[in-house]
């Protein structure tokens, strides 16, 4: 299904300015929001395509490739750069972006007519993994095993008496402008306005034990060395029944490949032919990340040779395109010859075609190091 246009989402033409987009987007946050809209699935919706919406085109870098390539900059697992509203929970929306909503009832009052009540979240995870050229060209689907904390079963909770289960502590304060009370979270259950009443043996404090789980990644097609993927809610839980689970962080490496190198989106690749095969031609079969492909060497050929088969490289993450293939051909000259190779070479040696005479179309080294990169 496709994807609503973000300035439609907010109400708003493509020439809003970032103050425009703001009140846009507290305008929606306001009409949508969970306080006003209590049990309307519709509405949270909306409230989180709103907060979407607004991660994006309130970013000047994002949204400037939003404007160029639409949704398809921020497609694949993990959104690619944009947050996915759609797969975040309201805490992390509020967290995010609560500021927007100062000075319009939320927060400190709400619609509820009370402090919203925090969710404690657990912590994030993070693991390596490693992947060939090959799974990078293509994306892969990878299964890993992680040890987490999880609530134990048979784990209670009661309400916080510290809080009488608000998650918030009121303070009355003496100033030179009179009394004044504040609201801060509650020191005893952090927030969550609940605190365990048993837990099970094996359980730590917190009531949670570690369990091995495991975890599908999907990873897309173009990641590079050192991308950070996020698998929502696959990190450590937190105790409390309306606690969130942490995240687990996917750090990319690259295994390096025997023969291939990559640079960016490309990958190169030295093919060694024989002094006779680069005089009379040849073909050759090379193995690419997608597959064997079968080239021409003509008749000639010059030692530096670059040979482009376009499209055969990485694609972009970023959706941008796909890379190249760039054959290199090294001409490899014998380091030892017999007695009748030595009198033939030597016979030919002040034959004019056995003489360098390059012309105009034959670039130098450098020249074809610039092409390679503009």
């Amino acid at each position: 299904m496709a994807k609503q246009d973000y300035y439609e989402i907010l109400g708003l033409s493509k020439s809003a300015s970032q103050a425009e987009i703001k009140k846009g987007y507290r305008k929606m946050a306001i009409k949508y929001h969970p306080d006003k809209n209590p049990d309307d699935k519709t509405a949270e919706e909306n409230f989180k395509k709103a907060a979407e919406a607004y991660e994006i085109l309130s970013d000047e870098n994002k949204k400037a490739r939003y404007d160029q390539y639409g949704h398809a900059a921020f497609d694949g697992p993990q959104g690619g750069g944009g947050f996915g509203g759609g797969g975040m929970n309201m805490d992390d929306i509020f967290s995010q972006f609560g500021d927007i909503f100062g000075g319009g009832g939320f927060g400190g009052g709400g619609f509820g007519g009370g402090q919203r009540q925090a969710r404690v979240k657990g912590s994030n995870m993070r693991i390596r993994v490693k992947l060939t050229l090959e799974e990078i060209a293509k994306g892969v689907e990878k299964k890993v095993k992680v040890r987490r904390k999880v609530q134990a079963d048979g784990v209670t909770y009661k309400t916080c008496t510290t809080c009488n289960g608000s998650g918030q502590q009121m303070r009355v304060t003496n100033t030179i402008l009179g009394r004044m009370q504040t609201a801060t979270t509650c020191g005893t259950c952090s927030g969550a306005g609940e605190i365990m009443n048993s837990k099970p043996n094996g359980a730590d404090a917190q009531g949670l034990i570690v369990k091995e789980e495991t975890v599908s990644i999907s990873i897309p097609a173009g990641v590079t060395e050192g991308v950070q993927l996020k698998v929502g809610g696959k990190g450590n839980e937190a105790p409390g029944k309306n606690s969130i689970a942490g995240d687990l962080l996917v750090l990319i490496e690259e295994i390096q490949h025997e023969t291939l190198k990559r640079e960016g989106t490309n990958i190169h690749f030295d093919l060694y032919v024989s002094f006779s095969e680069a005089i009379l031609g040849t073909s050759k079969e090379v193995e690419t990340v997608t597959g064997k492909v079968k080239i021409k060497i003509d008749a000639g050929t010059q030692s530096g040779k670059i040979l482009r088969l376009k499209g055969k490289g990485l694609p972009s993450i970023e959706r941008y395109g796909t890379g190249d293939f760039l054959i290199h051909i090294n001409v490899w000259t014998p380091q030892e010859l017999n007695k009748e190779q030595r009198q033939f070479f030597e016979k030919m040696s002040d034959n004019e075609n056995f003489r360098p005479n390059p012309n105009v179309s034959d670039k130098s080294f450098f020249e074809k190091v610039k092409d390679m990169f503009s």
